[in-house]
């Protein structure tokens, strides 16, 4: 089945039609999908333990100065409080021996964590290598295996920030564009299917990659504020959907992405503002986590998206402003937004009553040209992550942002 970022911007021939023909068609579609496959992917999988699971048994049988270590799962303030007990030189030890824990502790030092990853995916790309001169590999699995080894070395290049790895099945990571520790304004990139270690980048179709949407997104945010010291996160730390099958209709991986994304935000350092930008099944993944966010999450932006699994903004919960786009040749504007049980998402974000504040997106097309420099999605997710509301520009042109969800200024 072809992935979404296959399919481009076109309306497909499927999706012709009266919109109450569409939605049976595709509703159709699901139940037949349902009774030659049954449900076996929307089931609890429980692959193998990885290297991650096998790291994380070493830390926790560890010890430091004598004392036990904190364990992998603590909460970010004890991890905190941890490493700031520790000196220079144990720290680093800690991040070279275990660096598959230290990489991915939420309230470790980030540049820690950035020194513990370049360990973690070094050794990925070792092992990698290694692999490509297995006689077993098949041709298939030989050309997978050298592109992870390609994206492990792109990872490793000078001036990197990897805040978050694990090579684990098709492998999870986050990268960070400035200076989080200093920022006063952070910015979190959540996107959707088909995202895993090998497309975390693209050189064609940058844009539609969240390494491209989080260094496009950091770039506007310095233009529309250079006096705004700014973060942005690209991150692909969850398990995303593969294509458009059972998992991208479900919910399931969303409500595990939204623990993964609540957890982000709950260990960033300091007390800057977030903000966050999901396109497409991330918008799913920031729908769910929405009610458990902190109160330093104060707009929530959802681009290309089929659904928060609400009715309405208010049925979210949370503090956060929301913000909804769509391009006009988003194919996604033609998947019904419907709910029967575990399936569907819900109500159309840019739908008048759902609530959200729709922004413009002229200049975007299809579905992944939200992020594309000039286009006015870019630069409307620019001024929401600086906070400068009043620049914003709503669907036909008007300025919008100044007011909250209840029409009061914030």
């Amino acid at each position: 089945m072809s992935s979404i970022s296959e399919l481009g911007s076109s309306p497909s021939p499927w999706f012709s039609g009266s919109p109450a023909s569409r939605a049976a068609l595709i509703l159709c579609l699901v139940l037949v999908l349902l009774a030659t496959t049954g449900w076996t992917a929307l089931r609890t999988q429980h692959p193998r333990p990885g290297p991650r699971a096998a790291a994380e048994a070493a830390w926790n049988r560890d010890t430091a100065g004598g004392r036990r270590l904190p364990r992998a799962d603590a909460a970010p303030e004890e991890i905190r409080a941890f490493f700031g007990t520790l000196a220079a030189e144990q720290r680093r030890r800690l991040a070279d021996r275990h660096p598959l824990v230290v990489g991915n502790l939420g309230g470790a030092p980030p540049s820690l964590r950035y020194q513990a990853n370049r360990a973690a995916l070094r050794r990925a790309l070792v092992s990698e290598r290694a692999r490509l001169h297995d006689s077993r590999l098949t041709p298939l699995g030989r050309e997978q295996t050298a592109r992870r080894a390609q994206r492990y070395a792109s990872l490793l290049r000078p001036g990197r920030q990897i805040l978050a790895f694990d090579p684990t099945g098709p492998g999870r990571v986050a990268e960070v564009f400035g200076d989080l520790t200093a920022a006063r304004r952070v910015s979190v990139v959540v996107p959707g299917v088909d995202t895993e270690v090998v497309t975390f980048e693209r050189s064609r179709g940058p844009y539609s990659a969240p390494v491209g949407m989080a260094r496009a997104l950091h770039s506007a945010e310095r233009a529309a504020a250079p006096g705004v010291r700014t973060a942005v996160i690209a991150w692909a730390d969850y398990t995303a959907p593969a294509g458009i099958g059972m998992d991208a209709a479900a919910g399931r991986l969303a409500a595990r992405g939204a623990l993964g994304l609540t957890a982000l935000v709950r260990a960033l350092p300091g007390t800057a503002k977030v903000a966050l930008f999901c396109h497409s099944y991330g918008s799913v993944v920031c729908g769910v986590a929405a009610r458990s966010l902190p109160p330093r999450v104060t707009d929530i932006a959802v681009a290309g998206s089929p659904g928060m699994r609400a009715e309405r903004v208010s049925d979210l919960g949370g503090h956060a402003r929301v913000w909804a786009t769509r391009d006009t040749g988003d194919w996604i504007e033609d998947v019904p937004n419907l709910e029967l049980g575990a399936l569907g998402h819900g109500v159309d974000p840019v739908s008048p009553g759902f609530g959200a504040r729709r922004l413009s997106a002229e200049g975007a097309f299809g579905h992944a040209g939200y992020f594309v420099p000039g286009t006015a999605s870019l630069e409307n997710f620019a001024r929401v992550g600086v906070g400068d509301l009043a620049a914003v520009r709503c669907s036909g042109g008007a300025h919008c942002g100044t007011a909250d969800q209840g029409g009061h200024e914030r």
